[in-house]
């Protein structure tokens, strides 16, 4: 059945977007590599459980705004497989439903290495997912969605893919967080930015809707920006190659900007985002580098 196809399905993943999920617990490996504490097997869960949970998101995005009707015919962003008719929404529901309760039970395995507890982090998690855009306050829709960005795709893969394999917690580990959570949220402000016009007369009120197409772009500026000076905190741990090879991002970071402020508004914005999620990719591997040459 069309419905069924499997190329439908791996588009609604949204492929392009997934560096969000696997530069984080990439990253968070890498600190604890450098710590010769890096533990494979619950590496690997972490990975696993970040990436699906991630496609759960996207799924249920694809869904609730089609529900909600965000997804219009002036849509100017990649077709979405609901709205197009790809994918029935009982069938995208049910394989977020799926997904989910499978990433659960694959997440149960870090119990084993961290304790109980952990299970609090995984109902974070998947709640994040779901009130991202359902439920009676979706928080893509207030204003919220690059904080959730920062916190689920920042602070909590790094964290507690370093906290599952040394059991231990500094602050380079937070700082190496909100630094990647800033470098991420910029693939949502792209996307954001493209569709502000359509997210306000849909009444989604995303932080650009709110603030304005000026704040938007000097949103996306600083968010790199304040993310790569962030590594700065390396040198209180004397490590120069993590505190400053960052910085070379900052030539994509911009080039990337400049290009979305001439193009302004269009379809040639999806570029936009896809250079994101690259520079995404640039910043996780300078980043990683510089933590092993300390």
């Amino acid at each position: 059945m069309k419905n069924n196809h499997f190329k439908y399905w791996i588009f609604a993943a949204r492929p392009k977007t997934l560096p969000a999920s696997v530069i984080p617990v990439i990253i968070g490996c890498v600190l604890t590599w450098s710590e010769n504490q890096f533990k494979w097997i619950p590496a690997l869960i972490c990975f696993l459980f970040a990436l699906i949970a991630q496609i759960v998101s996207n799924f249920l995005n694809d869904y609730y705004d089609f529900v909600k009707g965000s997804d219009r015919e002036d849509r100017l962003g990649p077709e979405r497989a609901v709205a197009q008719g790809w994918i029935s929404p009982q069938s995208m529901l049910r394989a977020s439903i799926i997904l989910m309760l499978f990433a659960c039970l694959l997440g149960c395995g870090i119990i084993y290495y961290a304790g109980w507890k952990m299970i609090f982090v995984g109902l974070a998690v998947c709640l994040g997912a779901f009130a991202y855009s359902a439920g009676p306050y979706p928080l893509a829709y207030n204003g919220w969605g690059d904080i959730c960005v920062i916190i689920f795709y920042g602070l909590i893969p790094v964290g507690f893919t370093y906290y599952v394999q040394t059991l231990s917690w500094s602050p380079i580990v937070f700082f190496c967080g909100f630094s990647t959570g800033l470098v991420c949220s910029n693939i949502l402000v792209a996307n954001n930015y493209r569709d502000r016009e359509q997210d306000r007369t849909s009444n989604k009120q995303t932080t650009i809707v709110i603030f304005g197409e000026k704040f938007g772009r000097y949103f996306y500026l600083l968010n790199g920006i304040v993310g790569t000076i962030t590594c700065l905190n390396f040198l209180f741990y004397n490590n120069y190659y993590a505190s400053f090879l960052p910085f070379v991002y900052l030539i994509p970071h911009f080039l990337t900007w400049k290009k979305m402020c001439k193009i302004d508004t269009g379809k040639e914005l999806n570029n936009i985002l896809s250079q994101s999620a690259r520079n995404l990719i640039i910043f996780g591997i300078l980043l990683s580098i510089g933590i092993l040459l300390k």
